[in-house]
């Protein structure tokens, strides 16, 4: 039993010793690329585009529109107004998530608080583009009143 004690007690000590998680440590922040509160104001999109598989719906190209407006700190509303379905809003908050000292783009979606996504984008002061990877958004693509995980991009210009 004694030796039972000892072997349990080092491998215990090991596993405290090995399990250091600063060179993964992730960090959201409002400050990375440029501050997220350079994104106040309304938003139109150009292109609200979500994909998945080989289907791929724009919501601006097939007549809709799409509209997001964010506050300083970085809380936003997304309008999404399909033609051929009713309207509806996600909500979230934007972030940069700090990792390996690149920060990536990152939303949290209201639905979903306990986690994230990144995206790629750009931003130029009145343009802003999302690049979301598979599972980074949702939309009904058969109108069946079933959300499917798909992949979207958007491109957002100033509007006020």
């Amino acid at each position: 039993m004694k030796m039972f004690k000892f072997i349990f007690l080092i491998s215990l000590t090991a596993m405290i010793f090995s399990c250091s998680t600063d060179d993964d440590e992730v960090i959201l922040t409002k400050d990375g690329r440029f501050p997220i509160s350079e994104l106040t104001g309304n938003w139109e999109a150009t292109k609200a585009q979500f994909s998945v598989n080989t289907i791929s719906v724009d919501v601006v190209e097939n007549g809709g529109t799409a509209s997001m407006s964010v506050q300083n700190n970085g809380r936003f509303t997304l309008t999404l107004d399909p033609v051929d379905r009713n309207a509806y809003t996600v909500s979230g908050e934007m972030y940069w998530e700090e990792w390996n000292e690149t920060f990536y783009f990152a939303i949290v979606w209201d639905e979903d608080p306990d986690d994230w996504d990144t995206y790629g984008h750009t931003f130029d002061g009145t343009t802003l583009s999302l690049n979301g990877g598979a599972n980074s958004g949702e939309y009904d693509f058969d109108n069946n009143g079933d959300m499917e995980a798909c992949s979207v991009h958007f491109i957002f210009v100033r509007s006020g």
